[in-house]
């Protein structure tokens, strides 16, 4: 016995909004502490060496930098899995899309509201999985969006966008 998918859209006046489907607990308790991590101990490192009369070296500077890039990388997939979601808005002469991680938002990418655009499900993943992203087509440019959902759910999405 299959258990129903949770909604993972809902419509509100002129857009859709697609969330992301948690993932467990345990990952979402470890990656923030990972990102949390790798902000802090370089900084730390660096404070401890200085302070007990080591040389400071561009190195270190380098290594926090690095350690700082990994640092919001691991943070910004723990925002996305925690709180992420999608916004697509519908105006008259363009649709507005744009992620939302929670703490941040992405830039916005808009593309020509026309009559004719193309709504389509692409397939991501192991085909058993029956999953795929919304595509909105338009003359000038593409919408794809990222979140995961069963195709059946992008199906129905589709016919209610088209409506």
């Amino acid at each position: 016995m299959s258990k129903k998918a949770e909604k993972q859209y809902h419509l509100k006046e002129n857009s859709v909004i697609l969330t992301t489907k948690k993932p467990p607990l345990f990952f979402r308790a470890f990656m923030f502490p990972m990102a949390f991590i790798s902000f802090a101990l370089p900084l730390l490192f660096i404070y401890n060496l200085i302070v007990n009369g080591g040389r400071f070296h561009i190195g270190y500077l380098i290594a926090a930098g690095a350690f700082g890039l990994l640092g919001f990388y691991i943070l910004r997939v723990a925002l996305w899995n925690s709180y992420g979601s999608e916004k697509i808005s519908f105006f008259d002469k363009h649709i507005e899309y744009e992620a939302d991680y929670g703490w941040f938002k992405d830039g916005k990418t808009s593309i020509t509201n026309k009559k004719d655009n193309k709504y389509s499900v692409s397939a991501v993943g192991y085909e058993d999985d029956q999953v795929g992203v919304l595509s909105i087509n338009g003359e000038d440019g593409q919408i794809t969006s990222v979140v995961k959902m069963p195709i059946n759910q992008l199906e129905n999405l589709i016919e209610e966008l088209k409506k």
